[in-house]
């Protein structure tokens, strides 16, 4: 009877490339999920640039108002006549705890002044209400 001799075995060798192919998949999901967070809530607009400007943390509705002056709560096309009312169902019932609630105004740098103003003066008549201005970063 003939037994192999374990000195004519070829050494073992550790292949890498599935593990590559793992690192690569999930490296593609992270460039994919981080495009996804980093998406804006309204629509696309050319905003304003503010050198001190600040950073937003918390959730809150976003109005964008486009260069024609069309409005949209959170990429839904309105109506002026219905933006408090809408905004204030996206804002939910009052929390004690939060005395003020913040919308975000993404305005286009092409829309006029009055059409923005307009849009605060609505806003406004939600109670306990303040408004964030939407820029970009930078030097204006």
């Amino acid at each position: 009877m003939n037994f192999l001799d374990s000195d004519d075995d070829p050494p073992l060798q550790i292949n890498v490339t599935p593990m590559v192919d793992v690192i690569f998949a999930i490296l593609a999901f992270f460039v994919v999920a981080t495009a996804f967070l980093t998406r804006s809530r309204g629509l696309p607009v050319n905003l304003p640039s503010a050198a001190t400007g600040q950073a937003q943390t918390q959730s809150m509705p976003v109005v964008t108002v486009d260069a024609a002056g069309n409005l949209a709560v959170d990429r839904q096309p309105i109506p002026i006549e219905q933006l408090p009312t809408l905004v204030q169902a996206k804002l939910g019932p009052r929390n004690p705890d939060q005395p003020m609630r913040t919308v975000a105004i993404e305005a286009d740098r092409a829309v006029s002044h009055g059409r923005v103003v307009e849009v605060m003066d609505r806003l406004r008549q939600i109670p306990n209400l303040q408004l964030a201005i939407a820029t970009r970063s930078g030097n204006p």
